[in-house]
């Protein structure tokens, strides 16, 4: 049949993970878990930041930000996962594939942008603290989150645009669990190699100049950690990092992996998804929690006012 003939995709049906049934409800149960762990997780260490005076700093006012799109990532895929693996059609509208294509990118690229934000307040705490409180003051706190979301919204414009913009016909089964660029990119009627290298670029762009950034902070936040002379000083600085660093090893490491390394089988593609966009927003609101005194004083304090 040639391809004018062939029938235009108006809507995607996934394939999943498994068409058995037990492993559909074990893993119904696990993204469910995952996803009321990330949402409730994410919306207490916001109310601890509002309500605790001690957290009213930049990083926590860029971790709230943070903590909103990990919630606006997993809903935005989690619920309808949910819905697919206990029923038979797992179908989505173009349109809807879409929007949540869209959607999935824009919280994935401000989380590129707000990690490399708060390594650079955390570069200026340890490096520059006495310019600190000149530099980092409310209106460019608000700015650089702006400047956050606005990049994030560019590049999820870009990547959705230079995917959508390619015919779709007749193949409308997707090897996935949510609709992600490159598994719709291996379904277009047409060669999708111009739009696999812009939103390869665009990665470049959204991925590796904020690690770059990062580097820098890092770089420059350990060279003057050696300088401290008292051992205590030291590790002050470094638990002041510690938190940041782990999330945004495990952040940057998944997208990489995912967005910027050969094309990998459908399966391993599938579990650095989900480890990507289901796992990584559950783990941010607890490393966060664990591994950071202010936060672990902040629980205490909220303790106190319920009298727990």
């Amino acid at each position: 049949m040639s391809q004018t003939n062939r029938t235009w995709v108006t809507e995607f049906l996934f394939l999943g993970f498994s068409d058995d049934l037990q492993t559909k409800l074990l893993l119904f149960l696990l993204f469910l878990g995952i996803y009321l762990g990330t949402v409730l997780g994410s919306l207490f260490l916001i109310y601890l930041v509002l309500t605790d005076s001690q957290l009213h700093t930049p990083m926590y006012f860029f971790l709230c930000y943070l903590s909103l799109a990990d919630i606006g990532l997993s809903t935005n895929i989690v619920p309808q996962a949910l819905v697919h693996m206990l029923t038979k059609k797992n179908v989505i509208s173009f349109m809807g594939c879409a929007a949540q294509l869209f959607l999935s990118l824009i919280f994935g690229a401000t989380q590129c942008a707000l990690l490399a934000a708060m390594s650079h307040d955390l570069y200026l705490t340890v490096c520059d603290p006495m310019h600190y409180p000149l530099i980092m003051t409310g209106r460019v706190c608000v700015q650089l989150a702006l400047g956050c979301w606005t990049s994030g919204t560019v590049t999820s414009l870009v990547d959705t645009a230079f995917t959508l913009c390619l015919p779709y016909q007749g193949n409308n089964g997707i090897a996935h669990f949510f609709c992600e660029a490159p598994a719709l990119l291996a379904l277009a009627s047409a060669d999708s190699h111009k739009a696999e290298t812009a939103i390869f670029l665009m990665g470049v762009v959204m991925l590796l100049v904020p690690v770059s950034l990062i580097l820098v902070s890092y770089g420059s936040i350990i060279v003057t950690v050696v300088r401290i002379k008292t051992t205590s000083g030291r590790l002050k600085a470094f638990s002041t990092c510690s938190s940041h660093l782990l999330v945004v090893i495990l952040f940057y490491g998944t997208a990489i992996i995912s967005y910027m390394t050969p094309k990998s089988s459908k399966e391993q593609s599938k579990l650095v998804s989900v480890f990507c966009t289901v796992v990584n927003p559950m783990l941010n609101p607890v490393i966060y929690s664990l591994r950071n005194k202010d936060v672990k004083q902040a629980l205490r304090n909220a303790a106190k006012r319920w009298k727990f």
